[in-house]
């Protein structure tokens, strides 16, 4: 049931949801980030929120008008109404009239709390903020109901002066931070964080270290369960079935619940039906396009993210000649460093070590002077003498293979479009498929791919992903390319010439991409934060880091370089 009276409040901010209300008193950073920067993410709790309010939800019953209560006694299910004056919406989960009076009941999962007041503020406040709607709308408002559905309990809601003081200071608070543009500080410390469902979208203790504060519990451990799915063979078709992808090759067949895939990557002649496209895009997952030899085209996604302060900060910055430079400086350093610690840790002993000193000393005079560049012409100079000396000491690195398959792996210089030899098929593909990684985060959390600060934008090249991906290339991409090679989990067999390019076969470039996979989901110590994540989670980490530092959050930007 859905009515609303008068018209809406005289400013361009929408109707605040009461929901929201009461998530601003218990965290006003929470409430911004839900509402305002349209943040979500499911916990088991909200899952059984849900469940919970599944019965209410679906509607039912009749609320008679406040001027004609032509009934004694009515009970209305998923009520909505407004109110104009105060600037808040509501959708009541059952309100009761009797004898003239109204009653708003809401429904929360859990057992009613050992509190003084018998439910806390924020609920309280919610309850009270729906009778201040009911009564703009002309009823009479006695008293509020909240029902715990774990303890099957109720709890009375008196709402006395300080109850609506509160109330109407906590919508007047979201409101101002909302036109405002503010988004509120973190809590420090709070035992409230780590079962927020945002705690790894707000990221609390991590804002707090860039002002002194202690060091980042990890709050959100766990990683998300759903993983990509790589589609290559030729002709394979992707469609759906209920909330299952089904993937057909032949006779071949396999089927995926769809809540167990975080994106789907399709290469070459490979096709998904539009059911299954839909269904992909609803639930907020990504899919990406490849070439056959796996250069990446591009992606689907749903609308994106609404957040279009975060967008604007970052062209702000983008037009800044003298913060750009700043960024692409420190972007180029945390790659020359990375690079020099990938040879540093695997150089190997059977290419003789003599060499070594000299290599990693002019890679970290590189960085030193990448540091102090005045313009990008020379920071450019600088990565290209870096990334030279790092790939021409690069076959240090793999091992000296004494089977049939050693002349297929030897790398004398990067080459690329097209790659001509095995290692570089590899490298090409494993920057392809990091960059989808990096572009996909970077709009998931509401940063534009295409607008880069290091790399110029150009059409269709996700500038902001590679420029975000320079310190990682050696750490992830060519980390596979080396373990693969060394592990002998891919042999001459698993490449095609075709002239002067080289290429992986399909079973190569499962192979590599199982590699890949393997390296995201490794854990590993953020070296500002100190706790452990994996890979695939610490991107994630960083970009939203990068986003809070365009925004001026954080002051810097803290780069990921493993020692």
């Amino acid at each position: 049931m859905s009515t609303n009276s008068g018209t809406d409040i005289a400013n361009s901010l929408p109707l605040v949801p009461v929901r929201m209300v009461n998530e601003w008193v218990y965290c006003p950073r929470l409430a911004y980030l839900e509402w305002v920067e349209g943040e979500w993410a499911d916990t088991s709790d909200t899952v059984a929120g849900r469940r919970t309010h599944a019965r209410v939800d679906s509607g039912g019953g009749r609320l008679p008008q406040p001027d004609a209560p032509d009934d004694p006694m009515a009970k209305a299910h998923a009520v909505t109404l407004s109110s104009s004056r105060l600037g808040i919406i509501a959708k009541m989960d059952v309100v009761e009239l009797k004898d003239g009076h109204v009653t708003p009941i809401d429904f929360k999962k859990g057992k009613r709390p050992h509190v003084a007041a018998g439910a806390y503020e924020p609920e309280r406040v919610q309850v009270c903020a729906q009778a201040m709607i009911l009564e703009d709308n002309g009823y009479t408002v006695s008293r509020g109901i909240i029902w715990f559905a774990g303890s099957r309990e109720r709890v009375f809601v008196d709402f006395d002066e300080q109850l609506r003081a509160t109330t109407l200071e906590a919508i007047a608070g979201l409101r101002s931070a909302a036109q405002a543009h503010h988004r509120p500080p973190p809590l420090e410390d709070s035992p409230k964080c780590p079962r927020c469902a945002l705690a790894g979208i707000c990221l609390p203790d991590e804002t707090n270290i860039a002002a002194g504060g202690k060091p980042p519990r990890q709050l959100n451990p766990a990683d998300d369960a759903a993983l990509p799915l790589y589609v290559q063979t030729p002709g394979a078709k992707v469609r759906k079935r209920g909330e299952r992808l089904l993937v057909e090759s032949g006779d071949d067949r396999v089927e995926v619940a769809m809540m167990d895939v975080s994106q789907l990557s399709l290469f070459g002649p490979t096709y998904i039906t539009t059911q299954a496209l839909h269904g992909l895009l609803r639930a907020g997952k990504p899919v990406s396009w490849f070439s056959t030899g796996g250069w990446f085209l591009g992606h689907t996604m749903g609308t994106g993210h609404k957040n279009v302060l975060i967008r604007r900060a970052q062209f702000k910055a983008a037009f800044d000649e003298t913060a750009c430079l700043q960024i692409a400086r420190e972007l180029v350093v945390a790659k020359i460093r990375n690079s020099r610690t990938m040879l540093r840790r695997n150089w190997r002993k059977e290419h003789g070590m003599s060499e070594k000193p000299t290599v990693l000393a002019s890679l970290k005079r590189s960085a030193t002077s990448a540091l102090a560049a005045g313009n990008n012409s020379t920071l450019l100079g600088h990565e290209g003498a870096a990334a030279s000396v790092y790939f021409s000491f690069f076959s240090k690195m793999l091992a000296q293979r004494t089977d049939h398959h050693l002349p297929t792996f030897s790398f004398l210089h990067r080459n690329r479009r097209p790659p001509k030899d095995p290692v570089n098929s590899m490298l090409s593909l494993g920057y392809a498929v990091l960059a989808r990684e990096f572009t996909t985060t970077i709009s998931a959390v509401g940063l534009d791919p295409y607008q880069g600060m290091f790399h110029q934008p150009r059409h269709g090249r996700p500038a902001l992903a590679l420029d975000l991906m320079e310190p990682f290339r050696s750490i992830v991409a060519d980390s596979c390319v080396i373990s693969t090679i060394n592990n002998c989990e891919i042999g001459a067999e698993d490449f095609v010439f075709n002239g002067p390019s080289c290429s992986l076969t399909t079973s190569g470039r499962k192979a590599f991409l199982s590699a890949f996979e393997r390296r995201m989901a490794r854990k590993t110590t953020h070296p500002v934060f100190g706790y452990r994540i994996s890979m695939r989670r610490l991107i994630e980490v960083q970009v939203r880091l990068f986003s809070r530092f365009l925004q001026g959050e954080i002051d810097q930007f803290p780069h990921y370089m493993p020692r």
